[in-house]
């Protein structure tokens, strides 16, 4: 079983999420799973420029970092995803993987995959930045078993919690892969996403050509 995680805090080693991943990760380690961090800030990964390529032939066009980022993120079970509150939001650098993720989402290649969301903040908007993550992972056909945030203005303790909470929550991730746990309202999701979804591929068959195979060769849609 392997787990990935995502760093992607501009501070790099100084980073308040990084602690929390670090946790997360040694949790999932000690749980059985192989674990890789990844720092998306350190990689080279450019703005998606839809060109469409990626729906008509299944490869991107940009040369970066980017394409091997996704083949490690495609041969994991699990996904760690985590980022500070920046304005409200994701980081950049995660914001900016996000969005070169087109084909990921309209062939949901997270499905299987489970995923587990962390973030740190000045103040109390945690929540919201979990929920990018954790709806991203979905949006990507996978499940979220949630997340865990700190509120920094909390003081030591707060983190403290926080990096054990992490540590459990890594754990956890490694016994839903295991048990193939299910999350009924997230896969209702996964349904009504397709069935509306298919009329986008239909409408664009002559175009999205790869992505027209992929639905006829999962059955969700017929020739």
């Amino acid at each position: 079983m392997k787990i990935v995680g995502i760093s992607s805090s501009p501070r790099v080693k100084n980073s308040n999420t990084l602690k929390l991943l670090n946790a997360a990760l040694e949790g999932a380690k000690k749980a059985g799973a192989e674990v890789e961090s990844i720092d998306v800030a350190k990689l080279k990964i450019k703005y998606c420029i839809a060109c469409d390529k990626c729906h008509k032939t299944g490869e991107c066009s940009i040369n970066d970092d980017f394409p091997a980022l996704l083949a490690k993120l495609l041969e994991a079970d699990g996904i760690i995803w985590s980022s500070p509150n920046y304005i409200t939001n994701v980081t950049a650098q995660l914001k900016t993987v996000f969005d070169r993720c087109p084909l990921v989402i309209h062939e949901q290649l997270f499905d299987g995959k489970y995923g587990l969301s962390l973030t740190t903040a000045g103040g109390d908007e945690i929540d919201f930045i979990l929920d990018i993550m954790n709806n991203f992972m979905i949006q990507c056909g996978g499940c979220s078993i949630g997340g865990v945030g700190c509120s920094m203005s909390r003081g030591p303790e707060a983190i403290e919690a926080a990096i054990e909470k992490s540590r459990e929550m890594g754990r956890d991730l490694v016994e839903a892969i295991k048990e193939k746990r299910q999350y009924p309202e997230q896969e209702s999701r996964h349904k009504a996403w397709r069935e509306g979804f298919k009329y986008s591929i239909l409408a664009n068959k002559d175009h999205w050509t790869h992505n027209c195979d992929y639905w006829i060769e999962k059955g969700w849609i017929k020739e």
